[in-house]
């Protein structure tokens, strides 16, 4: 069989295999007439602990799930959800069931959205689960750990006629937003290429074996993954307040290439108005693949996505955030910092007078009056899922955006992996010119989870 029919039975199985791993197909009812959501959440380390607070005090949803793998973080969740209805006196509610399994989650007809903040290497497993089971799915970033999967969960929302949010919450950030409208509008001129600025790829995991407490189902822990020994670094236990460094070891995540690339890149995207597409080349810089055998990640950066219209944007790890070169100008913004550099001199910036929010609306009132191209305005990124929800309509960070963000990121991962400069075709979805091995677009599953 040739390498053409290989990459056509590849995305093929890519966007309809999906797995049923529910004991049968279970569909939600329809949000309640009254608006109300039910929702379930599944994983309740540090992100979902700021996701909890923030949907419960959404008016309209009612939380009656909580999931982890860890009994005392989803004992903990449970409590909260407990003690926030006690002191809102909420009439109706029937408490909140907690489960190390999330089929329970999904299984359940009485949920109509879930909330997914595992560590990446479960998102498209779940977030599969959830669609299929009729539900619709707000997932942390990055939506996927590999490009199947961002293709195979772009595909199952769209077969399964349902929301998704993606948790690149910058882009319901206003310093963002007017950024990229900036940039789409040709404030500074013809855009010539961009920066995004995050750290470093991941490494394959080699952490030794630790002494496990009681409460932690390790072995779903790994999911997908293959099978090593407990290591708290990877899943510290009980409640604690910082994000573990599963995300920087390979098998689980895919380093802050895909952890912040998320969001910076992401920006990028919606800069270049490639929400649903992507880069045609990505090329990695010289000696990479050597110094990430020498588990020398630090020091690696330098990968340049080309895109179709020609911008070139390169990653490096100095600072964080998102930069646009246009001929006349230069656009700069991360989270509390917005710059916009005009023939040369400072316009527009946040300094000891100016506040971001100001430096960012001046801008937008001065320059984007009378703009041609006016982008998603959202400020609250749960509010929009809900209103997306009860609307039936796309999200801010829909599939396609979420999913598309991350096969950029998880492709500069594969440049830096392999040294290659990769030949990439956006429509669909695969490497052209034998540019790269088909492995590279996927991972071994391990046991019964699989997409």
């Amino acid at each position: 069989m040739n390498m053409k029919s290989n990459r056509r039975q590849f995305l093929r199985a890519s966007a309809l295999s999906v797995p049923f791993i529910l004991p049968s197909r279970v569909w939600s009812a329809d949000v309640a007439p009254s608006g109300r959501i039910t929702m379930g959440f599944i994983g309740m380390g540090k992100q979902s602990d700021h996701l909890l607070r923030a949907f419960l005090g959404q008016p309209g949803v009612e939380v009656v799930a909580v999931c982890d793998v860890d009994k005392t973080r989803r004992e903990h969740a449970a409590k909260k959800v407990a003690e926030h209805y006690a002191a809102q006196k909420t009439e109706g509610w029937k408490g909140c069931m907690e489960t190390g399994d999330f089929r329970d989650v999904v299984g359940r007809k009485d949920i109509d959205a879930v909330c997914i903040a595992t560590p990446d290497h479960w998102h498209a497993i779940i977030t599969v689960a959830a669609l299929k089971a009729g539900k619709d799915v707000y997932c942390e970033k990055p939506l996927t750990h590999n490009i199947h999967e961002a293709v195979t969960v772009m595909a199952a929302v769209e077969a399964e006629k349902r929301v998704l949010q993606t948790g690149s919450m910058q882009r319901s950030s206003g310093e963002f937003r007017v950024a990229c409208e900036l940039v789409r509008n040709g404030v500074i001129g013809k855009l010539v290429r961009a920066e995004v600025q995050f750290g470093p790829p991941p490494l394959p995991c080699n952490l030794p074996e630790e002494a496990m407490e009681p409460g932690l189902d390790w072995d779903r822990w790994l999911g997908p993954a293959p099978v090593r020994p407990y290591n708290s670094v990877l899943s510290p236990r009980g409640v604690h307040g910082h994000f573990p460094d599963w995300r920087m070891n390979a098998e689980y995540g895919g380093g802050m290439i895909t952890d912040w690339g998320a969001h910076h890149l992401d920006i990028a995207h919606w800069g270049l108005g490639v929400d649903d597409s992507g880069p045609v080349e990505v090329r990695a810089p010289e000696g990479c693949a050597e110094l990430l055998k020498e588990r020398q990640n630090g020091k690696v950066e330098g990968c340049e996505l080309v895109y179709g219209n020609g911008v070139v944007v390169k990653h490096v790890q100095r600072g964080f955030g998102a930069h646009f070169f246009g001929e006349n100008g230069e656009v700069k913004v991360n989270r509390g910092q917005f710059e916009v550099v005009l023939n040369g001199k400072v316009a527009y910036a946040k300094g000891e007078k100016t506040s971001v929010e100001r430096a960012y609306m001046t801008a937008e009132k001065e320059l984007l009056k009378d703009a041609a191209v006016k982008l998603y305005n959202s400020t609250n990124h749960m509010d929009d899922f809900l209103k997306a929800v009860r609307a039936r309509t796309k999200p801010i960070t829909s599939e396609i955006v979420g999913g598309r963000s991350a096969i950029a990121c998880h492709l500069i991962n594969i440049a830096y992996r392999t040294g290659k400069t990769l030949k990439w075709d956006p429509a669909a979805n695969t490497f052209r010119e034998d540019s790269c091995a088909l492995s590279e677009l996927t991972r071994s599953y391990r046991g019964e989870w699989k997409v």
